[in-house]
């Protein structure tokens, strides 16, 4: 028997969802604060520390985790619509997710309007793989597994395969940054596979919540294919016979061995990188369903309105650093961003030091939650709003 089933909400993917949002936020921090972002990539080994490697490696399990429960809530919504109704709604919630993403989301980064840098990010990936879900859902259970097995399992035989300048292969599978004009780019970040097959994997996943497949069932089978997951990773990465593009190799060092092996590809996301992801998602799933108390609510609330909080959360750590760098002498104007912040020569010096980076996500978690619990009061004491549904 399980209690966390309550009006077709599972109180442990909210929580899920939750943590990885808040710790997604860490890393946006990290970006926009972090003194030394702007002079080292957080995952080279030559440069980074542990922990600076560590403060961005949590962060790696948020797309992967949040994409896969997507799928999983998908089937939830489905269990009170048609196929076809269900499929109408993923169709236009996808649709609206990717042009969320060129317009809100995008400006939200940059604080551009000329909007200078369009990219496809996360909310792309999701409104895409949600589109495709659309269609997939309509597949026999089992189609849909070997569907999803096989792109994420395969989609590195594909690492090899490129077409320069071409941004139409990079929206299948392969990070690009293209020139539009002299000063315009177009960023592919989140190429559609594998991602559409990760939330689809979480769509055949969610079936497992239903009244004739028990808690104890579904514990010790999700506890099993994570380990197994895990325990993939772990042999693939030793031996480099497959699965990443960016090999394993030892510098003997302990800190730099361990950057090098916990930082599988994420763009695309290599089969490793999934494994390991998807693994601690299957094992968190498992082992949190009698989970209760005031830390698991606060964290829940963030999962019940996770895109309300994706969209905030960008505006107000953004407009924090405008704060911040005005503060301290660096003038607000230095956050109008015309590239990636990261990316800017002239962000060097700008900045505070890691535990600071700290402080000030723990700040505007704590901002946020007043406004979230808020809006998910609302969404919940107005179910009859359709439109809700797309937020």
């Amino acid at each position: 028997m399980t209690t966390t089933l309550t009006k077709y909400r599972i109180e442990s993917i909210d929580l899920l969802k939750g943590l990885v949002m808040v710790i997604m936020a860490l890393d946006h921090t990290r970006d926009y604060f972090h003194f030394s972002a702007f002079y080292f990539d957080p995952t080279d080994p030559t440069q980074s520390t542990l922990p600076i490697f560590f403060t961005r490696f949590i962060t790696h399990f948020c797309a992967p985790a949040f994409s896969f429960l997507a799928g999983m809530s998908a089937f939830m919504v489905g269990k009170r619509k048609s196929k076809s109704e269900l499929s109408a709604f993923l169709f236009k919630r996808g649709l609206w997710l990717v042009f969320i993403e060129l317009t809100i989301v995008n400006f939200g980064w940059y604080f551009d309007l000329q909007f200078r840098n369009p990219g496809l990010l996360t909310i792309w990936a999701l409104g895409i793989s949600m589109t495709v879900l659309s269609a997939v859902i309509h597949l026999p259970r089992k189609a849909i597994l070997w569907f999803s097995v096989i792109l994420i399992a395969g989609h590195n035989l594909l690492d090899t395969i490129h077409f320069k300048g071409n941004e139409y292969w990079s929206i299948f599978h392969e990070f690009g940054i293209f020139p539009i004009t002299k000063d315009y780019l177009f960023i592919v970040g989140y190429p559609i596979i594998p991602w559409i097959a990760v939330m689809s994997l979480g769509y055949y996943f969610g079936a497992f919540y239903n009244a004739d497949f028990g808690q104890a069932k579904r514990r010790k089978l999700f506890n099993t294919i994570g380990l197994l997951a895990l325990g993939l990773f772990v042999g693939l990465r030793l031996t480099n016979f497959y699965g990443d593009h960016y090999l394993y190799k030892e510098y003997n060092n302990l800190s730099q061995d361990i950057i090098v092996f916990f930082n599988p590809s994420k763009y695309p996301p290599s089969l490793l990188y999934l494994l390991m992801t998807i693994g601690f998602t299957l094992l968190f799933l498992a082992n949190s369903e009698n989970l209760k108390g005031k830390v698991v609510n606060f964290f829940s609330t963030f999962g019940r309105v996770p895109f309300f909080y994706y969209i905030i959360h960008l505006y107000v750590i953004h407009l924090a650093a405008m704060l911040y760098a005005q503060l301290a002498g660096y003038g607000w104007e230095k956050l109008i961003l015309e590239g990636w912040i990261t990316e800017l020569p002239r962000m060097k010096g700008y900045g505070v030091s890691l535990i600071w980076v700290y402080v000030i996500w723990a700040s505007i978690i704590l901002l946020l939650y007043p406004l979230c619990k808020w809006f998910d009061n609302y969404k919940q004491s107005h179910k009859d709003k359709s439109w809700l549904s797309y937020l």
